[in-house]
């Protein structure tokens, strides 16, 4: 039983599962932010020039179906503003950052020591012998 309990302990506060959890978080919260940037400004805007906020008014009807293609245009209109601002806020932070370009992501096995460094590095961080970078 107390071997289960320490592996638990080992698992739930390793600092990958930690990262993840802070990370879904953040997330969460910015996507909070962001959901009511468009929700409350970015829409209300919309609705100003083009006179409605949104259109789930629009029907056509079918032979007696009713297909309810304004609730589907309001949909995409909001997914569209939403991805647009991610993009934009996603810029700016790399902007105010300094990183402008992300580095290749993934890992892979030095040659020299077989420990698994970043494919971009140019030296690996446990024996420091200089290796290859792999580009994509």
């Amino acid at each position: 039983m107390r071997t289960l309990l320490t592996d638990f302990k080992n698992f739930a506060f390793s600092g990958s599962l930690v990262d993840l959890a802070v990370g879904l978080a953040i997330g969460a919260a910015f996507a909070t932010v962001v959901e009511s940037l468009v929700g409350d400004v970015i829409l209300p805007l919309v609705a100003a020039v083009f006179g409605q906020p949104d259109f789930t008014a629009l029907s056509l009807t079918v032979n007696g179906a009713e297909i309810r293609y304004g609730s589907f245009l309001t949909a995409l209109v909001s997914f569209l503003l939403l991805a647009l601002t991610i993009m934009f806020l996603v810029q700016a932070i790399r902007r105010a950052t300094g990183r402008e370009t992300a580095g290749a992501q993934g890992n892979r096995e030095c040659d020299h020591c077989k420990s698994f460094i970043p494919v971009d590095a140019s030296v690996c961080m446990f024996c420091t012998r200089d290796v290859e970078p792999v580009v994509p």
